[in-house]
C-alpha cells in the first residue's frame, strides 16, 4: 500500500467535519466516561464481527491468510475499538483511521461492506452500553452518551469514505499516467521508426554496394543526416514539453516575433504567405523565444494542412489592452468532434506527429498570460488566434 498522505490536510478536514456535526469536548468526555462500561465486551463484539464475516462470500474472500490472519485482524480491531472510546481524537487518531480505511481498499473490500461492519459494531456497542448502564442512572445522560458515540462513529465513517475517495483518485491518476506513458511510447515509436528505417536502408547500401559513385555515397549520407535531424526534433519536442521554463516577459514588437517564426529556408513552394500586420501595433509583453515556438507550431500546422498548396495569412489587430494574432490557412480544416481535444497532449489529427505541438503551445501561452482560440471548417481551413497582453503606457 502506497499513497501520498498529507496528514495535516487530513486532520484539517477531520476538524472541519467535527465542527459540522457539532462534536465537542463534552462529547469526548461522555465517551471516555462510558469506556469502562463497554470495554469488557470487546472480545464478544469482535468474535461476533468475524462470525458474521464468515457468512458472506464478499467479505470472506478478502481473508486470504486463514486463521492466523483473522487473529491478527482481531487484535487490530480490538485496538481500533479501544482507541474509539479513549481517544485522544487528534491528528494521529485521524491518520490511523485513514490508513485502516485505505487498507480496506487495498485488499479489495467494497465500501458498502465497511459501512455495514461499522453499523454492526455501532449497534453492538450501544446495546452493551444500555445493558451496563448503572441501575437508576441518569437516562438523559445515557441518551446523550449514545448520541456522542453515534457522532464519533459517523466521524470514523467520514474518514473511511475520505480514504476510499483518495484511493479511487490515486488509482485513476496511476491509470491516466500509464495511459499517457503508453501514448508517449506509441508516438515516439511511430515518429522514430520511420527515420530509423530510412537510415538503416542507407547504411545497408553504404556497407554492401559494389563500387558506389561518390554522388550516391553523398546522397545516402545526406539522407542519414536529414533523418537524424528528424529524430532530434522529436526528442526536442518532448524535452521542451517536459522542461518548459518560466516565461521572461519583455516588451517586444509582434512583427519581429512572427518573422522569427517563419521557416524561411524550408517554406513550401506551393503555399502563399500573406502578411496583414499594421505597422502601428503596440508592443506585446511576451517571452520572445517561447512565443516563437508557438507561432512556429501554428504556421507549420497551417502548411501541413495544405499538402496540395494554399495560403497562410498572418494578421493582427489591437483590441483594448490586447493584441490578437491570427494564423489562417485554407487547408482541410478540423472535424467538429476533434476540435475540443486538439490541445491535449499526444493527440494529433495528422497522419504523422506525436501531438505535442498544440499542447506545448497551450502551456507556453499560459506562462505568457495568453490564450488560444480556434475556428475551423472542414474543407475550408482553420484560424488559430493568439491573444496576448499589449504593453500599456
Amino acid at each position: 500500500m502506497a499513497f501520498d498522505l498529507r496528514v495535516d490536510e487530513l486532520f484539517e478536514r477531520y476538524q472541519d467535519i467535527q465542527r459540522y456535526v457539532g462534536w465537542t469536548q463534552a462529547d469526548a468526555d461522555r465517551v471516555h466516561a462510558a469506556a469502562p462500561l463497554v470495554e469488557s465486551s470487546f472480545v464478544a463484539l469482535i468474535d461476533d464481527f468475524y462470525r458474521e464475516i464468515a457468512e458472506h462470500e464478499a467479505t470472506l474472500k478478502v481473508i486470504t491468510g486463514g486463521n492466523p490472519q483473522i487473529e491478527r485482524l482481531k487484535g487490530t480491531l480490538r485496538a481500533w475499538l479501544k482507541e474509539l472510546v479513549t481517544g485522544p481524537y487528534d491528528m494521529a487518531y485521524a491518520e490511523r483511521r485513514f490508513r485502516v480505511g485505505y487498507r480496506h481498499v487495498d485488499i479489495g473490500l467494497k465500501q458498502i461492506y465497511v459501512e455495514a461492519a461499522v453499523s454492526r459494531l455501532r449497534n453492538g456497542l450501544l446495546q452493551v452500553l444500555r445493558q451496563n448502564w448503572p441501575a437508576g442512572g441518569d437516562i438523559n445522560e445515557l441518551a446523550a452518551t449514545m448520541r456522542s458515540i453515534n457522532t464519533l462513529m459517523d466521524l470514523d465513517l467520514a474518514i473511511i469514505q475520505d480514504a476510499y475517495e483518495t484511493a479511487s483518485n490515486d488509482r485513476l491518476m496511476r491509470s491516466e499516467r500509464l495511459a499517457a506513458i503508453g501514448r508517449v511510447a506509441g508516438g515516439v515509436a511511430h515518429e522514430l521508426r520511420n527515420p530509423l528505417n530510412v537510415m538503416r536502408t542507407s547504411v545497408y547500401f553504404l556497407r554492401n554496394a559494389s563500387n558506389p559513385t561518390p554522388e550516391k555515397i553523398a546522397e545516402h549520407l545526406q539522407r542519414i543526416e536529414r533523418q537524424v535531424g528528424v529524430s532530434d526534433s522529436v526528442i526536442s519536442a518532448l524535452s521542451e514539453f517536459a522542461k518548459l521554463p518560466s516565461a521572461n516577459l519583455q516588451r517586444a514588437p509582434i512583427l519581429d516575433c512572427l518573422r522569427e517564426s517563419v521557416p524561411s529556408d524550408s517554406w513550401p513552394e506551393n503555399v502563399e504567405l500573406v502578411w496583414d500586420i499594421p505597422a502601428d501595433l503596440p508592443h506585446v509583453l511576451i517571452d520572445e523565444k517561447q512565443m516563437a515556438i508557438v507561432f512556429g507550431n501554428l504556421i507549420r500546422n497551417g502548411c501541413d494542412a495544405m499538402p496540395d498548396g494554399g495560403r497562410v495569412t498572418l494578421s493582427a489587430r489591437h483590441m483594448q489592452h490586447q493584441i490578437e494574432v491570427a494564423v489562417t490557412d485554407t487547408g482541410c480544416g478540423i472535424k467538429p468532434e476533434d476540435l475540443p481535444r486538439i490541445r491535449e497532449p499526444f493527440r494529433s489529427t495528422k497522419a504523422r506527429g506525436i501531438g505535442l505541438g498544440l499542447a506545448l503551445s497551450q502551456a507556453i501561452l499560459e506562462k505568457n498570460r495568453g490564450t488560444l482560440n480556434v475556428v475551423s471548417e472542414v474543407g475550408h481551413g482553420s484560424t488559430f488566434t493568439v491573444v496576448l497582453m499589449a504593453e500599456t503606457t
